[in-house]
């Protein structure tokens, strides 16, 4: 199964271990950091080579591709798309850019569409957009539900519920901060390289396979890999 994601640092973390959790994915993620609904529509218009081409989450291609590139390169059973995170959970800031964007997939790709739910950033998180959601990580995360199911829905898309699954563990002591537990993020918002990125791999797999991966099913896991299992089990 090929996936392309189409996306930015969000994407990276979701698909930097999906093909170690999931060997029979074949996942590459076109890259731009920070890149928003509104850029990606942009580049589909003048088609400048501006995407790393990625591979677990590392560039693979010694040159910058086109988005016409990137979905040409292979024959994609699904195409993920997403929006930048700090405008996630903001409906006005999808439009008409994700419109231009989906038009411009199915002129190029076969490939099925599927929407990738983002994460909320965590509680002290300073990234300069979260004063978009009062600093606060749950108002965050209602409106990023809300908007991406209500997206989602008017554009028939299924969506990777990433989101939901960091939201489901930050429920836990263990992966809540502010009962001495350890953040799903490294610096707020983007994923841990271990806990953080498993879990979005898992969720990936889970949407993509139907199956939990087959390493968080073992008899030896820390405590947070044994969450990240029982948890996306639920999705």
């Amino acid at each position: 199964m090929k996936i392309l994601a189409i996306g930015n640092s969000f994407s990276q973390d979701a698909t930097a271990l999906l093909e170690f959790l999931s060997p029979q994915l074949l996942v590459r993620n076109l890259y731009i950091p920070g890149c928003s609904l509104l850029l990606h529509s942009e580049l589909s218009h003048t088609e400048k080579a501006e995407y790393e081409y990625q591979e677990g989450g590392a560039n693979s291609l010694p040159r910058k591709v086109t988005l016409k590139e990137g979905l040409e390169g292979e024959k994609w059973d699904f195409v993920t798309v997403q929006q930048v995170s700090g405008h996630s959970g903001e409906e006005s800031s999808y439009y008409p850019y994700l419109t231009t964007l989906l038009h411009y997939i199915h002129a190029h790709s076969d490939a099925e569409i599927v929407f990738h739910q983002t994460w909320a950033y965590d509680v002290g998180c300073e990234h300069r957009d979260f004063v978009r959601y009062e600093h606060s990580r749950e108002v965050m995360w209602q409106k990023i539900e809300k908007t991406i199911s209500k997206v989602s829905a008017k554009e028939d898309l299924s969506v990777i519920r990433s989101g939901e699954l960091i939201e489901r563990l930050r429920r836990h002591a263990f992966f809540d901060p502010l009962r001495g537990g350890l953040s799903l993020c490294r610096d707020g918002y983007h994923l841990s390289y271990n806990y953080g990125r498993c879990a979005a791999a898992a969720a990936w797999t889970k949407f993509f396979t139907g199956e939990t991966p087959a390493f968080l099913l073992r008899n030896n896991l820390s405590e947070g890999y044994r969450l990240i299992a029982d948890e996306v089990k639920l999705l």
